[in-house]
């Protein structure tokens, strides 16, 4: 893509998204994520049934009664955007492909932290950490994050899901909202490492798919390729047992993955390239309030 294309697009990005941040998801987004630290605000008498693990001994000690600190929630953030670049994103046969609408999505996601003047950073992965963006606020770093996801090339075209999610437990010092959106086609076991991430972060997974993924068509003989293998084939779609056997492997695999949201305690919301996302997300941010 060449430069000039590449601004024009990441304008447009910045006019639909920020609309749909500022008219849509300002509240919503405001009241699904809100700051869980707890930071020092001051000291007052204690009161019947405060936690007498709160009292501040040194004022106590001067004022001979009691005194207790007052804790207030931290309103600021860190957004974590977890990107998923291997090829399997690289696929559309409906409305768009499922890159450029993981695209828009991380665009919505920071323009509406940037609102409530929160950090945000990006982790780009395949099946090693293709990139890492430190978190910051601001317009401008904003645009740079939107350039990047539009004009990114990843080097390794395959998945590894587990390397991603521990980058983010070690890199990420503080607690975080991170983002994690992709088709999370990976055979291998990223459960544990879910859990303990979501043990230190608040870890929200994104699915973004094609239609096609969860049920063939009917068109007769068709030539298929992996992405991330490169592996090629050709299948006879008529057979409607194929078909079959496709759906319920799409429907097995659909079940696993949120089995193990579920167990890991982690909010989900699947979306598909011919749907509004619009819509997914604000179904998420209320299942959140």
């Amino acid at each position: 893509m060449e430069t000039s294309d590449i601004l024009k697009r990441v304008r447009q990005i910045e006019i639909k998204t920020r609309g749909l941040s500022n008219n849509i998801f300002a509240g919503q987004y405001h009241a699904a994520f809100k700051g869980r630290g707890m930071t020092f605000s001051e000291v007052r008498e204690y009161q019947y049934g405060d936690d007498v693990r709160d009292i501040n001994w040194n004022v106590t000690a001067r004022f001979n009664k009691p005194y207790v600190k007052v804790f207030e929630e931290e309103r600021e953030l860190t957004v974590m955007l977890m990107v998923d670049v291997s090829a399997s994103l690289e696929f559309g046969t409906m409305k768009q492909m499922t890159n450029q609408m993981q695209t828009e999505i991380a665009a919505v996601l920071a323009f509406s932290a940037i609102q409530n003047n929160d950090k945000i950073g990006v982790i780009f992965f395949s099946d090693h950490i293709e990139k890492y963006i430190p978190p910051k606020k601001g317009r401008k770093h904003i645009l740079y994050i939107i350039r990047e996801l539009l004009d990114f090339k990843a080097e390794s075209k395959k998945t590894d899901i587990k390397q991603a999610i521990q980058f983010l437990t070690n890199v990420q010092k503080r607690r975080c909202t991170a983002f994690m959106l992709s088709d999370f086609i990976d055979p291998k076991d990223y459960r544990d490492a879910l859990n303990i991430a979501n043990r230190k972060h608040d870890v929200v997974a994104v699915q973004i798919y094609d239609r096609r993924l969860a049920e063939l068509p009917d068109v007769g003989l068709m030539k298929v390729k992996d992405a991330e293998t490169g592996y090629e084939q050709y299948i006879d779609t008529s057979s409607r047992k194929l078909r079959e056997a496709h759906r319920q492997w799409w429907n097995e695999r659909q079940q696993k993955m949120e089995r193990i949201f579920t167990m890991s305690n982690v909010d989900s919301v699947s979306v598909r390239t011919d749907e509004d996302y619009v819509k997914a997300l604000l179904g998420l941010f209320a299942k959140r309030n």
